[in-house]
């Protein structure tokens, strides 16, 4: 029985290390795409990051981006530009995979 539990125990610490792992991901992820996002909108640089830190925040709401996108889709249309949600979830996905590899890269 003990080797079960030991196996049980590893894929219980491997679940939690996966989910650790794309909790940071996605917080890179936003950053990431808030940083971009606030290029787009000619922010200046001390007000990108907190912008960035905003995308972030909006993100914790629910699994997923879609919180993420109704925080800046009314921003986006706000400062005229013209991006669509779907040039939104195209980057998103982007900077996730882009998050994800950095992520890797620093835990090894």
């Amino acid at each position: 029985m003990s080797s079960f539990d030991d196996r049980q125990n590893v894929f219980e610490n491997k679940f939690a290390l996966d989910e650790a792992l794309l909790f940071k991901a996605e917080a890179r992820c936003c950053k990431l795409f808030g940083l971009w996002l606030a290029e787009k909108m000619g922010l200046p640089d001390d007000r990108s990051m907190s912008f960035a830190s905003d995308v972030i925040s909006a993100n914790l709401e629910e699994p997923g981006f879609d919180d993420v996108k109704r925080y800046v889709m009314p921003r986006i249309e706000e400062k005229g530009l013209n991006i669509t949600e779907e040039e939104v979830d195209t980057k998103l996905a982007e900077y996730f995979v882009i998050a994800q590899e950095q992520i890797k890269t620093e835990a090894e």
